[in-house]
């Protein structure tokens, strides 16, 4: 299904390129407003391609990748989870460092439902949960998450919803959701072929590096769970209301969002990208292996070379703090698509933009 999904974008290249030069002059003047609440990136250099979306360097360097703090730690700081949550995470170790040699472009912001809707509509493509016919989840308020087998949070998969009816509104400014992996790499094609640049999503160890930002915290702003609500859209008292199930995890904040939030209205990392952490999972190119760090290269780690779930980062606007960690890796079918689940995309530089060796 994904592989067929990426051949109906090649059948639509030769009238998407148009189609988008069409629409550009309308972009810069889009891309140009900042958001009202939004605090500015620290590097102003944002570069910005035919969809309007904006990248940031972020600079080759290296980093302590994973987690292996001691549940004991982390049963004090989070104690309102089981103790068996927090022995889950033993994919998060070995703690290891890693090297990035290349210089890449990140998305400063998750792909926004407007930018997704320009891609359809120059590409041609159809998204899985359109193509497929079978949908994909939303929020529904009388939805009751114990008539499921698996207790799913939300309804689905149903036609109802889509990219375009996650179950709650949306402007052009949110990040768009019930997008499956092959969508991400569909859009990512598209835009290679399109620009002549190639586009992917990041490896997981890209992720990791430039959520961190150069820090070692468990998030880019430190390590307070109850900090978190000033720095990212998690599960907090604005979206605890609509499930009060599991409304005792609920951070303190209200931030007025009960679902996602416009990309960039919380402050940039280091780094100058938005919403590393919280708004949406954003899918990553690695297989997931609960072994992938005890067997990972050192310098530019790729994954595993198959698998059958991929792993997403980052955590969303119904994540509870533990999840939504810089070292948490998460995982789905490729062919998922959720109402939490978005994406953020790298754009490599050419060999002139990396940095060169220096002199001995």
């Amino acid at each position: 299904m994904g592989h067929a999904s990426l051949r109906t974008v090649a059948h639509c290249l030769g009238a998407a390129l148009s189609l988008v030069l069409a629409s550009t002059a309308g972009l810069a003047a889009e891309g140009a407003a900042a958001p009202p609440h939004a605090k500015p990136a620290p590097d102003p250099a944002v570069w910005r391609n035919t969809l309007g979306m904006p990248f940031v360097r972020i600079p080759a360097g290296a980093f302590r990748m994973g987690s292996d703090e001691p549940v004991d730690t982390l049963a004090r700081d989070f104690p309102l989870l089981e103790r068996s949550r927090l022995e889950q995470l033993t994919d998060e170790a070995p703690v290891h460092t890693v090297r990035i040699t290349r210089a890449f472009l990140l998305g400063q912001t998750e792909v926004t439902v407007g930018q997704f809707r320009r891609f359809l509509q120059a590409s041609g493509y159809q998204p899985e949960s359109v193509a497929d016919g079978t949908g994909g989840y939303g929020y529904n308020p009388v939805y009751d998450p114990a008539t499921t087998a698996r207790g799913d949070a939300f309804e689905g998969r149903d036609v109802r919803y889509s990219w375009q009816n996650p179950g709650f509104a949306q402007s052009d400014e949110h990040p768009v959701v019930n997008v499956t992996w092959y969508d991400a790499a569909a859009l990512a094609a598209w835009l290679t072929s399109t620009e002549g640049h190639r586009y992917r999503l990041p490896t997981e160890a890209e992720w990791e590096y430039a959520c961190r930002a150069g820090t070692r915290t468990r998030w880019p702003h430190g390590d307070d769970p109850q900090a978190l609500a000033q720095h990212a859209n998690v599960f907090d008292q604005s979206a605890a209301p609509s499930w009060p199930r599991w409304q005792q995890h609920a951070v303190r904040g209200n931030d007025g969002y009960a679902f996602t939030a416009p990309v960039a209205r919380y402050p940039a990392n280091a780094f100058g990208v938005h919403d590393m952490v919280g708004n949406v999972w954003e899918w990553t190119s690695d297989w997931h292996a609960d072994d992938a760090y005890a067997r990972a290269t050192l310098a530019d780690p790729q994954g595993p070379a198959r698998g059958s779930v991929k792993v997403r980062r980052g955590g969303s606007w119904h994540t509870w703090p533990l999840y939504a960690r810089c070292a948490y890796r998460n995982w789905n079918d490729p062919q998922t698509r959720y109402t939490l689940v978005g994406i953020r995309l790298v754009r490599e530089l050419d060999d002139a933009a990396q940095p060169r060796p220096r002199r001995r």
